[in-house]
């Protein structure tokens, strides 16, 4: 009896074998594909950290041991928006591929389930690919940046090499962005917030000092001459028609290195006069014409901001500069000294003593300053940004200029002004001018 199978179902037998073969080859080879995009994801992602970590002593120790290596990593770091232009177009092609992929290997096992579909292809890729192919390799390339650096050199010359269009059409887009649609503001990081970033950072073993460094380094670049100047009415300075005897005892009173020279009026300064210049000719006679030392001034505007006058004092090795108005008038003297103690605070030399800043301390919530202080220094006193009172100051640079601001006339003894949780009260009038005024903080 013929007990072979017809053969019709061999046929078809052998077909289904065949397909299901194939079937578990071409996923097979997905899963190896998966798996060889997941190690290059994770080394471009690892690149990216380790040569943007590198520091000048790994990149002298690299020139050290492996010279070409080192060279080659320099050159790729030259052009850092390139590199990381090539790093970005690399491992966006490596995930779109990981992707799709995955996707082939899903819908060879036709999975009927909706809900279980979207958790394979969402969330079980994307936490592979970020744990695998950001997270760790990005810990283990911060620790080991010279290892993987060395070991990913030459791929990413090679890569640099291919996606050179892509990389230039990219760099030239972000270009394109940031000087055509970002405007200056938005670029400008605002002092009160990186005055809360430095707040931040620094650990409880930062001193009081350190931080009023940091904070007076960031708002540096704000401030301008008009605000740190000692005013016109406290210009130290001389009469260009005295004779020299009696510039030798005003120069002995007053105790400064270098003074202004007037003629007729405050307005008219002829140039500065150094003290040291007099040493030589202290015996010289009463008419001696001690005209020929002054040296030339150093005008500068109201608004001149002072890390661009800290330039010019170094460019010109000056030290003292007359602050003038839009009429050319002058309204105050800056000197090298006020704009250091706008980053290290107050400095006291041996003609300072005794002047504690200008102000007296009641209690923590009460201080009585001079009329003439700047608010400035105020602020810093107060331990407040020196922005608080911009609203209301106007065109004033002292507590005294505030005050009448804030009050609208001419005030008496005793009368205040209030602002927020600030209550500033007259304490003493010296004819028309207010010479001290006592600032109260309510909580």
């Amino acid at each position: 009896m013929d007990t072979q199978p017809p053969s019709g179902n061999t046929h078809l037998l052998s077909t289904l074998l065949l397909q299901a073969s194939t079937a578990n080859s071409s996923v097979l080879i997905f899963y190896t594909t998966v798996f060889f995009l997941l190690i290059c994801s994770a080394l471009v992602a690892g690149a990216e950290v380790a040569f943007f970590s590198l520091t000048t002593k790994e990149l002298t120790l690299l020139r050290k041991k492996y010279k070409s290596s080192a060279n080659a990593i320099i050159v790729l770091l030259e052009q850092p928006r390139k590199l990381l232009a090539t790093i970005l177009i690399a491992n966006s092609f490596v995930n779109i591929g990981i992707v799709v992929c995955t996707y082939a290997i899903i819908n060879s096992y036709n999975i009927q389930s909706v809900v279980l579909k979207f958790f394979i292809e969402i969330v079980a890729v994307t936490f592979v690919l970020v744990l695998f192919g950001e997270v760790l390799p990005k810990i283990y390339a911060s620790q080991r940046n010279v290892r993987v650096c060395l070991f990913m050199v030459l791929p990413l010359k090679v890569l640099a090499k291919i996606f050179s269009p892509l990389s230039y059409i990219l760099i030239s887009f972000t270009n394109i962005i940031e000087t055509k649609l970002l405007s200056k503001k938005q670029t400008e990081i605002d002092t009160d917030e990186l005055n809360h970033a430095i707040d931040l950072a620094l650990h409880d073993k930062t001193s009081k000092q350190e931080m009023s460094i940091l904070k007076g380094i960031a708002k540096f670049g704000t401030i301008s001459a008009k605000q740190i100047m000692k005013a016109r009415p406290d210009i130290v300075a001389a009469d260009y028609t005295i004779n020299f005897k009696e510039l030798l005892r005003f120069v002995n009173e007053v105790g400064y290195s270098r003074i202004p020279i007037y003629q007729e009026d405050i307005d008219s300064i002829k140039g500065i006069l150094f003290t040291k210049d007099l040493l030589l000719h202290s015996d010289k006679p009463e008419n001696f014409n001690w005209h020929e030392l002054i040296r030339p001034p150093f005008f500068v505007p109201e608004n001149k901001k002072i890390d661009d006058l800290l330039k010019e004092f170094k460019s010109l090795r000056s030290h003292l500069a007359i602050v003038v108005d839009e009429y050319g008038a002058t309204t105050g003297l800056v000197t090298l000294e006020d704009i250091l103690e706008e980053i290290i605070g107050d400095i006291k030399d041996e003609f300072d003593e005794g002047e504690e800043f200008n102000y007296q301390k009641i209690n923590d919530n009460t201080f009585v300053f001079e009329g003439k202080m700047l608010m400035n220094d105020v602020c810093r006193v107060l331990n407040i940004p020196t922005e608080t009172f911009d609203e209301v100051k106007g065109e004033s640079d002292t507590l005294a200029g505030l005050f009448l601001e804030l009050f609208g006339k001419i005030p008496h003894l005793n009368e205040f002004a209030q602002y927020k949780q600030f209550k500033l009260t007259v304490q003493q009038m010296n004819k028309m001018r207010i010479a001290k005024v006592k600032v109260e903080i309510k909580n």
